[in-house]
């Protein structure tokens, strides 16, 4: 299946073969409401609402905030492109979904909500909208409650195995214990079974390519690297952040790319984007733990333990980065980055409407220009080795991961 749509609306979304998280919990006629004001500043102002309510110290927990809160707006709202109850449904939903999630905020999105209402015209329409929204709200929070997401599951306590060649082991400089260590037995939103797409193993120790993955990660990566330029090294320093918030910034301007998207398919967009993205997160971490493979700091400082004749340690190197307290391969960004780019080609085309730009204040002044989906995975692939993080086969191995849990998450979507 496959479909290409940039500046026309996407087609109706909706769940087939059983999946409950997506079903549509209220049916509407398929026009938009008299009346209505314009939908753009209504996503836009949920979209940053939402942005504003994440902030739990696990990834997968937030994109799990993203994913409730729209896959509520996409079912409130139903069959309605724009309109109205559209714009009630949406805000009510969201709402209803965040003041749950983050009751801290609660002051900020009860003002907020109040605005919105505060535009649309009083009536039947909008009552029914806020009305949708409320149950839809409720609905998909009762089916995610328990699933395993939540910072405490994710994070369960983890002993490692005794040290090993090519075993993980806590990293230096702090050599904190694992974390995220549960979040492979979490429950997906539309993968089903976590080792679905499970990749087989990383290469052997004594490989060739091994051995070239080693020598380029050692070369590139570490952290007075002579050879990684200031170009690659601000690469590296614009995706150290969690790659979530890398995504927010490019998915608000696909908000604003000036393709006329409807208020529901803005909503299914951001609904169908999370969810893969999410799915592909938990299976990275499946993989993580039942893999175990030691980071690019442990291998090289221990090198000559592999009994691979390519290798040379270096007992003083350190990466540009400290590395994640958890083991290398996949790698989690690429598992993201593949299965962000593969969403965003299948719904959108090779190519955004305009260029996106990405900034980091990890990298004050520099910025990243991109015209096709396929450059942001590139630059994650290479992100991670110019950070010392990852080896490439790991991140091609994420990448790969991504793409078929797109390809199958997509495949359970009726266009």
């Amino acid at each position: 299946m496959t479909s290409r749509i940039t500046r026309s609306p996407l087609r109706l979304l909706s769940i087939v073969l059983g999946s409950a998280l997506f079903v549509s919990a209220v049916a509407a006629p398929a026009r938009p409401d008299a009346g209505a004001a314009p939908g753009t500043d209504t996503v836009l102002e949920w979209f940053d609402q939402t942005n504003a309510s994440v902030g739990a110290p696990t990834m997968i927990t937030n994109i799990r905030t993203w994913v409730i809160s729209w896959t509520a707006a996409s079912r409130a709202i139903g069959s309605h492109a724009n309109g109205v109850f559209a714009e009630a449904a949406l805000a009510s939903a969201v709402h209803g979904s965040l003041a749950s999630i983050a009751p801290d905020r609660k002051t900020e999105l009860d003002a907020a909500l109040n605005t919105t209402l505060a535009r649309l015209p009083d009536g039947r329409v909008k009552t029914r909208g806020i009305d949708a929204g409320r149950i839809a709200a409720a609905k998909v929070l009762a089916e995610r409650a328990g699933d395993g997401l939540d910072p405490a599951s994710v994070n369960e306590p983890f002993t490692p195995p005794p040290a090993a060649p090519g075993v993980w082991q806590p990293t230096p400089p702090a050599f904190n214990p694992a974390t995220q260590a549960g979040q492979g037995k979490g429950k997906t939103f539309l993968l089903g079974r976590s080792d679905r797409f499970r990749p087989g193993p990383p290469p052997p120790l004594t490989s060739a390519r091994y051995a070239r993955d080693f020598a380029e990660t050692k070369a590139y990566g570490r952290a007075d690297s002579t050879v990684r330029t200031p170009w690659q090294t601000n690469i590296a320093l614009l995706y150290r952040p969690a790659i979530l918030s890398s995504w927010t910034q490019i998915l608000r301007q696909v908000l604003t790319d000036g393709s006329n998207r409807s208020i529901r398919d803005s909503a299914r967009l951001l609904m169908a984007f999370h969810a893969v993205t999410g799915d592909a997160y938990i299976a990275v971490y499946d993989a993580k733990y039942a893999y175990l493979a030691w980071r690019p700091v442990t291998a090289i400082r221990q090198a000559g333990a592999d009994g691979n004749p390519g290798t040379e340690p270096d007992a003083t190197w350190t990466s540009l980065f400290p590395a994640p307290d958890n083991p290398e391969y996949p790698s989690g960004h690429n598992g993201y980055a593949g299965a962000a780019a593969s969403v965003m080609t299948h719904l959108l085309g090779p190519a955004p409407a305009r260029p996106v730009t990405l900034t980091s204040p990890d990298a004050p002044g520099f910025v990243r220009t991109y015209t096709s989906w396929a450059q942001t995975a590139q630059d994650v692939i290479n992100t991670r080795v110019w950070s010392g993080l990852h080896f490439r086969t790991s991140d091609e191995a994420g990448i790969r991961l991504g793409e078929q849990i797109a390809r199958y998450d997509l495949a359970r979507l009726a266009w």
